[in-house]
């Protein structure tokens, strides 16, 4: 096999191949991750407006809550 102009042995197709999976992988849990974030903050935040409610307060709740990192 030829990748740009080098022709490329077994081992090293074995290793763009583990490569690859590997990035693959990440990319998964990575996304999961940021799924799990999300729902606990809409977790969170379902449940302090339940508790608000139970109280008798009413306060609007931003279901992104308040905001975060550089940009907002």
């Amino acid at each position: 096999m030829t990748l740009f102009g080098t022709t490329l042995d077994g081992p090293q197709i074995a290793a763009l191949v583990g490569l690859l999976a590997t990035l693959a992988l990440w990319l998964i849990v990575l996304g999961r991750e940021r799924g799990y974030a999300r729902w606990f903050r809409q977790w969170e935040a379902d449940r302090k407006s339940q508790r608000l409610a139970e109280q008798g307060k009413s306060e609007p709740v931003d279901p992104k809550g308040p905001p975060r990192g550089p940009w907002g």
